[in-house]
Formats: structure tokens, C-alpha cells, sequence
């Protein structure tokens, strides 16, 4: 893996006011600065004691457990159609196994879970897995979800105490949403949003995918779906992880784009505030309807203020969605010394880089892709 050793740069400046509609001051996209810190090489255990912290001071309480790498989708961003090799059964964590690992991570100051996949709910059980991670006591309990499946779970995974859910959808447009996805049905999607709301998953978060030339014509649409229903959409810049590893930046499109795209037809101004540790910077309409997000992990990166650790679902502790580092828990939990995963812990989390390098010329892609990784 190339070298993560130094930040890339914030970004441009924001444009001129005489760029933006109605003479408002410009919104500075990245408003959550980069720590100032540069890499050390020589090895160095982990504090023993303290919350989860990196050496530049980075807390973590946010864990994202992929439960299985399996999909019913083949997103163009993200897998193959054909030819995808997937995880024998026996080499994913079991239930017990998440579990263990999450109440460790809770006792070292772990307080909000993310379920991830691939889909996670082509996992069999999940309802039983959630409602053990809810009686250890999370703060906040979530899934990322295409929702193919969503409304015949809902209801039971809302009693099971899920407390929100992101919802996958690229397109409004129905033959379109099917291109990108290429399998599935949109209608399908639309109504397992309205039922997640029914049920009290909400305010739901609708993610985005933008691809340039495939449906960033849609980004107005968008905006208006979420003036229109009250839903958080976030625009998510196309990053580096599809399995095919054909990613060009030509077809990324920078939040600032979508930013001024909006701004200029419903003006909008910042939720984000300083220290802010979500990957979303928000926005707010003014006029009061509603808000949407901008995830710009390639063009404004949030790397300084990141609290997040990744439990793949075999079982590998990553410390950075676009770094190879993995730490193996998977033997120990067998073993059942908890001791060794909280120390994996702490060592993932001290040993992070201060940021992903994206944007230098040394970057290499992950070798594993989103769906293998959750995000």
C-alpha cells in the first residue's frame, strides 16, 4: 500500500461572491480543518487505557460492522455483474462473535454501530443480531440498506432497536435506476422508504452515487425529492472501490459542483459546525424545507476529524475505508481472549494514518471493494 503519510490539501477556496445567486456570502465547503500533524514510522503500542484515540488525537466511538459481503444488487460503482467471488459461510463472524467484538469496542468508548455489507440484510437473523447490539446499550444503532428488501423488515427491526437506517438510491428515474443498479426495482425502493417512516426510521437519509455523464442531471431532482419529502439526501462522490477498479475521476462530481448546483436555484446555507464529526457536511434550505448533504471524501476530504473503525465480515479490524491495513480478530474471538481484541482495537485505531492520500500521485486503490469492506 502507498504511503498515507501526509494529508492531501483542503481544496480549492470557495468561488467569489459575484459567483453565487442573491450576492450571499460563499459557503466554504470544507469547514472541518485537517489536524496539522505529520506521520511518525517508529513503531509504538497503543495506550492501554483511555478511550479509543489515534496519536493525532482522533477519538473514535464510531464502529461499522459489515455482516456479510453478499448483494442482491450489482451497483456499476461497486461489483461486477458477473464473475464476483463472495465468502465461504464459515469464514464470516457469527453473531456471537459481532456481538463480543462490540461490547468490547463499547467498553473502550464505542457509542454509535453502523450495519453494513454488501446488503446486510441478505444476512439470515439480522433482527436478532440488532436486538443484541441494542441491549448492549448503544447510543445509536443504524444500517445502510438498498432497502430491496426493507419494508417486510422494518417493523421488526424497529422493535429490535434500530434507530435509523440510509437508504442506497441513485435515480429518481426508473429505467435509469435500473442501469445503475442493474438488478432491482425502484418502485420497489420507494416504498420501503415510506414504510420506514411509517414505522419511525426517520428523518431517513437517501444516498446518492453520482456519476458524471450517468445521473448527475438528476441532482435537482434530488433536491427537490428532499424539499418535497422531508428526506436527507447526500450527494456521495464516486470514490475508489468498485471491484472492476475501473474508477476515473473524470466521472466523479465534486460536492462544490452539487453545491452551487442547488445553491443557485433554492439557496442554502451550513448546518455542519465546527468539530462536527459526520462524514456529511449539511445544508439547509432557507426558506425551511428541508436539508441535504454533501459526502465529498475525494475533493474535501474529512480525514482530521474521522472517528470511524470498520469490522469487516470476516472478521478484519480496518482503520481506514481506503487503507489494506488490517488487523485479524477473528482467531482471537475463536479463542475467546477478549483481552487480544481490545488490544487489536486500540492498535487499529493508534496506528491510523492522518489521512487517505486520495489525491496524491502515490495513492493505490484498496485491494478489497466497498462491498467487501462495508461502509
Amino acid at each position: 500500500m502507498a504511503s498515507r503519510e501526509h494529508l492531501p490539501a483542503s481544496g480549492p477556496e470557495a468561488p467569489p461572491t459575484s459567483s453565487l445567486p442573491f450576492g450571499r456570502v460563499p459557503v466554504k465547503l470544507s469547514v472541518r480543518e485537517h489536524l496539522n500533524v505529520t506521520s511518525t514510522t517508529t513503531p509504538e503500542p497503543a495506550p492501554t487505557q483511555g478511550p479509543l484515540i489515534d496519536r493525532y488525537g482522533r477519538i473514535h466511538d464510531d464502529l461499522r460492522i459489515s455482516v456479510t459481503d453478499r448483494c442482491n444488487l450489482r451497483c456499476v460503482y461497486c461489483m461486477p455483474l458477473e464473475g464476483m467471488s463472495f465468502l465461504p459461510h464459515g469464514d464470516l463472524l457469527s453473531f456471537d462473535e459481532i456481538a463480543a467484538v462490540a461490547e468490547v469496542a463499547r467498553d473502550l468508548g464505542v457509542r454509535s454501530i453502523r450495519l453494513t455489507g454488501g446488503e446486510p440484510l441478505m444476512r439470515a437473523g439480522l433482527v436478532d443480531l440488532v436486538a443484541r447490539l441494542k441491549g448492549l446499550g448503544f447510543e445509536d444503532l443504524a444500517m445502510t440498506t438498498n432497502a430491496m428488501t426493507l419494508a417486510s423488515h422494518a417493523r421488526a427491526l424497529v422493535d429490535a432497536g434500530l434507530t435509523r437506517v440510509n437508504v442506497s438510491c441513485d435515480s429518481l428515474r426508473a429505467e435509469r435506476f435500473s442501469s445503475i443498479r442493474r438488478r432491482g426495482d425502484l418502485a420497489v425502493v420507494l416504498h420501503a422508504m415510506d414504510v420506514a417512516e411509517e414505522v419511525g426510521l426517520a428523518p431517513l437519509k437517501v444516498n446518492v452515487v453520482l456519476l458524471r455523464g450517468e445521473n448527475d442531471d438528476e441532482i435537482e431532482d434530488f433536491a427537490t425529492f428532499a424539499r418535497d419529502t422531508g428526506r436527507v439526501v447526500r450527494f456521495i462522490e464516486f470514490m475508489p472501490l468498485d471491484a472492476q477498479g475501473s474508477w476515473d475521476r473524470a466521472q466523479l462530481v465534486p460536492g462544490r459542483e452539487v453545491f452551487e448546483r442547488v445553491h443557485a436555484r433554492w439557496p442554502l446555507e451550513p448546518l455542519s459546525r465546527e468539530g462536527d464529526v459526520a462524514p456529511a457536511e449539511r445544508f439547509r434550505f432557507l426558506d425551511g424545507r428541508g436539508e441535504i448533504g454533501l459526502i465529498s471524501s475525494v475533493t474535501q476530504p474529512f480525514c482530521g476529524t474521522c472517528n470511524r473503525l470498520r469490522l469487516t465480515a470476516d472478521g478484519d479490524l480496518r482503520n481506514c475505508l481506503f487503507s489494506d491495513d488490517e488487523r485479524p480478530v477473528r482467531d482471537a474471538l475463536r479463542r475467546h481472549d477478549l483481552d487480544e481484541v481490545a488490544r487489536l482495537l486500540r492498535q487499529a485505531v493508534w496506528d491510523k494514518y492522518p489521512g487517505h492520500a486520495i489525491n496524491d500521485p502515490s495513492f493505490l486503490s484498496p485491494a478489497r471493494s466497498m462491498s467487501m469492506i462495508g461502509g
